[in-house]
């Protein structure tokens, strides 16, 4: 091990989390806890219709109503068409809405808002609002969207109910590839539509000053882009629109979008001369929120006898309801992700992406790639089974590797996908387990499967991030760092203290972190797409190597000797090979006739893309007369080049094992498909695992293929956990009871459906 590896000792750390104080004591403040004088609460009125135009809509008796402030509609509101997204000029999103409109297009879509004194006054103001609707024809399938004569959603984009230009990858002859196949598989794979359930329902409050400056208290993770969007929108100038976000409780990606409420919540404040608050009940972050993309993947494959790869071929549909939101991102990112993990010289894919009226899609942790490989892992085990090799064994002959390019066209660095594969299968005792003797007798059959993934960090090449940092030094040699990332309450901004403090030698507490203020901190992109570590910490490492340089000048100065001779650990200032030194604090501290240093570094850094892997080792129990699964174990084994906070990075992996065993299990939002009504917008029809369903989780985090685009080598894993633990499960089904199943969530009546329909085939004619 090189002397710079053994000498750091922050970054590898848990340190203590510079929130937690805040958050254990209660006096971290939420957008919802804010009080404000004169403040007003703001309510939305929904549609109670999936497809209409608004032919009346009265809102006298609304207003007349004591305590009410305002009312806003689509006659009385800005007419801009926007994507929804802070990320309206990327290939990821689409603009297709306004801030309100005369049609609404799903079962709960933002008619009206009113602003009142209380909000018991508001939401009977919503009640004296008269609307009346012309019903319009609906479809809530991609199937019913995308058949000739269909009822169009919306009135542009490529044709029809298309989102986008179908997207299509193709490499070397599939045609060729199958004629050399001895086995070909072909299967339909289907995903529900799960949402993110974030701890913190979305919330925003508004106010303006006399000078006609807004200023947005918000739960987001783009502040600089909903300041972008919201300027744009309303018609102002950035510097007259000022976002603050402190504390947040979650967001997995879909707190990327601005949801209606943010506009209306502005507009109403404006109305009104007073700040405007709008926080969404429960069931509105199901209505008025965003969710997985329910997916549909036609798989078709073909392999040698030795389990060579030789075709791929699929048709992926996303279906993205009512609005595009993300759907051209999740549509690109989910289809090119079947280029790679497991490689394979000749490709066809197409990826579609469809309007239905039903409830939006958004960015959710996994961005499309959760669905696609769900289907390409379970045909590897599919296949495996087919030609009588062992799956793990099967995923590391056909594994992707150094060299191999990833779906972003970059090379791939390292063999992490091997060594996670490898690794799982010594911790597990995977030769024993396969070679076990199964138990066909009692109702609890037990079985192991494994999922694999690679995950990127940054969003690149759909949209060409930059990090920005500023590092600066006080005159007591302690440290601050401005920083536009964004904490979704993951401990990112006690991860970048890390680096900064490794990368300037002083201790992690002498070093503060500012964010969230869009007046003070240096513009970010948002934290989305596994990047904040990858490419905000190696912002915030480069502006700290920026202070270091000056740092070291003036010491030299004071050493007397050149500052290449000099080194910075643990707050002193040495020579190297020597004893001489001195604090970081006499360094830049005034002295009699010399002022105090200040010394300020500032970087941005334009990340291309990294990749991290995982397989997950996953052991199930299922009860064949009962139908429940119950998963008994899992070990995610990770690599993600390098460890900055040990606890945080393995809370990332194991928050996002248990939102995929929700998904694989339990949790699918779901709609009358006769009405598009909500039929479980809560936490009592909507099940999710608890912490009492949770089964022993041993994570194994390898730091085997370090990237030298990230900060000391480390690379993300926000979004990787929930990719890999699906299949897995599916496939640990299937070794238990010996049905095949290839859709989520996988439900305890499917179960006893498929060990009938297995029993029937079995039994003589």
């Amino acid at each position: 091990m090189s002397a710079d590896v053994m000498s750091r000792s922050i970054i590898g750390t848990s340190v203590r989390r510079n929130d937690l104080l805040g958050k254990v004591t209660g006096d971290a403040k939420y957008v919802a806890d804010m009080q404000m004088p004169g403040l007003l609460h703001g309510k939305t009125l929904r549609s109670n219709v999936a497809h209409a135009r608004i032919k009346r809509i009265d809102t006298r008796r609304a207003l007349a109503l004591p305590g009410v402030k305002a009312v806003l509609t689509h006659l009385n509101v800005p007419r801009v068409l926007h994507a929804g997204s802070p990320h309206p000029r990327s290939a990821s999103v689409t603009c297709d809405q306004y801030i309100l409109d005369d049609k609404v297009r799903y079962w709960g879509e933002s008619v009206a808002v009113v602003a009142a004194t209380t909000e018991e006054i508001a939401e009977e103001a919503l009640g004296l609002i008269e609307v009346e609707y012309e019903a319009l024809p609906a479809v809530f399938t991609v199937e019913d969207a995308l058949r000739p004569g269909a009822p169009l959603i919306h009135d542009r984009g490529p044709g029809g109910n298309l989102v986008l230009e179908p997207v299509v990858y193709t490499r070397g002859d599939v045609a060729k590839g199958f004629a050399e196949a001895d086995l070909i598989l072909e299967g339909e794979y289907e995903g529900g539509r799960p949402t993110p359930a974030y701890m913190e329902p979305n919330v925003c409050a508004c106010q303006w000053d006399g000078n006609g400056n807004l200023t947005v208290w918000i739960s987001t993770q783009t502040a600089f882009m909903v300041r972008g969007i919201m300027a744009e929108v309303l018609g102002l100038p950035l510097h007259k629109v000022r976002v603050l976000v402190d504390h947040m409780g979650g967001g997995f990606g879909a707190k990327q979008d601005l949801f209606q409420t943010e506009f209306l919540c502005a507009l109403l404040a404006r109305e009104t001369c007073r700040p405007v608050r709008m926080e969404f009940s429960r069931e509105e972050t199901f209505l008025g929120g965003r969710s997985r993309h329910p997916a549909k993947v036609w798989l078709k494959q073909g392999f040698k006898k030795d389990g060579t790869l030789t075709a791929r071929q699929a048709r992926v549909v996303f279906n993205s309801g009512a609005y595009g939101s993300h759907g051209p991102g999740v549509t690109i990112v989910g289809t090119s992700a079947l280029t790679s993990l497991y490689r394979c010289e000749n490709i066809h894919l197409e990826g579609r992406c469809v309007y239905t009226n039903s409830p939006i899609a958004g960015a959710y942790r996994g961005y499309g790639v959760v669905q696609t490989y769900y289907a390409l892992d379970i045909q590897m085990d599919e296949a495996a089974v087919a030609l009588g090799i062992d799956p793990a064994e099967l995923k590391l002959k056909n594994a992707v590797r150094e060299g191999d390019i990833a779906p972003s066209n970059h090379p791939l660095i390292g063999h992490g996908l091997e060594d996670c594969v490898r690794r799982g299968q010594q911790e597990v005792g995977w030769a024993a387990l396969r070679g076990r003797e199964r138990t066909t007798t009692g109702a609890l059959r037990r079985g192991w499967g494994i999922g694999c993934e690679m995950h990127g960090s940054s969003a690149y090449p759909g949209i060409k991030e930059q990090g920005n940092a500023i590092v600066k030094m006080n005159e007591d040699g302690t440290v601050v760092l401005l920083t536009g990332t964004a904490g979704l309450g993951t401990g990112a901004h006690t991860a970048l203290a890390q680096i900064v403090a490794e990368e300037l030698g002083v201790p992690f507490e002498n070093v503060s972190v500012v964010h969230g203020d869009t007046d003070v901190v240096p513009w970010d992109i948002g934290a989305f797409a596994s990047h904040t570590t990858f490419m905000g910490g190696r912002a915030a490492q480069m502006a700290a190597t920026e202070v270091k340089k000056q740092l070291l000048v003036r010491a030299a100065g004071q050493l007397e000797v050149s500052a290449d001779a000099l080194q910075v650990r643990d707050g002193a200032i040495s020579v190297v090979g020597t004893d001489r030194s001195i604090t970081v604090r006499d360094a830049v501290c005034a002295k009699k006739g010399i002022p105090a240093a200040q010394f300020v570094g500032s970087a941005t850094y334009y990340p291309t893309k990294s990749y991290s892997f995982a397989a997950h080792f996953v052991e199930v129990e299922v009860d064949t007369e009962t139908g429940q699964i119950e998963v008994k174990q899992v070990v995610p084994v990770h690599e993600i080049g390098k460890v900055i906070h040990p606890v945080g990075a393995a809370g990332q992996i194991e928050g996002g094992i248990q939102q995929g065993i929700g998904h694989t299990l339990y949790e699918d939002y779901q709609i009358d498909l006769r009405t598009g009504r909500s039929l479980n917008a809560n936490f009592v029809d909507y099940k999710m695992p608890l912490s009492m369903d949770m089964p022993p989780i041993h994570t194994v985090i390898l730091e085997t293929a370090p990237d030298p685009g990230g900060p000391f080598g480390a690379k993300g894993v926000g979004e990787d956990p929930i990719v890999a633990i699906g299949p897995a499960i599916a496939n640990a089904i299937f070794d238990a009871i010996g049905v095949r199943f290839r859709h989520y969530p996988i439900k305890p009546e499917q179960v006893l459906q498929g060990l009938a329909a297995q029993q029937t085939s079995r039994s003589p004619a």
